[in-house]
């Protein structure tokens, strides 16, 4: 099994974490292997319709579009990776929608990542 953590889930049992997380699930997906997400009750936002109501927090383009390295000359410098003329997203998180997890990991149990499982236990925190 794969198992994540959460920085929100919505009330219908998507999910937001850091990126990266969504590959993982489809790719976990896949192969037949559960996907589960362990996150305490307070991650969850009943108020949260879906994962589509989450907001991404956009980081600068800089950490895509430059890196830092030795040069020939023994300097550590910052590099551009891209074109000049380019730019880029650089989201934070990526949402996980419900239907790639196999269930949530809470303080009172495993529910399922689905608008009744969400609800049973926004209800008992």
């Amino acid at each position: 099994m794969v198992i994540v953590g959460s920085d929100r889930i919505a009330a219908n049992g998507d999910v937001a974490n850091k990126i990266g997380t969504y590959s993982s699930a489809v790719v976990a997906k896949a192969h037949g292997i559960p996907f589960y997400v362990a996150a305490p009750t307070t991650t969850i936002d009943p108020d949260c319709p879906s994962g589509m109501d989450i907001p991404i927090e956009e980081r600068s383009e800089d950490e895509v579009c430059f890196t830092w390295g030795w040069s020939d000359d023994g300097h550590f410098i910052r590099v551009r990776t891209t074109p000049e003329s380019s730019s880029a997203r650089n989201p934070a998180f990526d949402v996980t929608p419900a239907h790639l997890v196999a269930g949530i990991i809470t303080e009172q149990g495993v529910v399922d990542a689905s608008p009744e499982g969400i609800a049973s236990v926004a209800r008992q925190s």
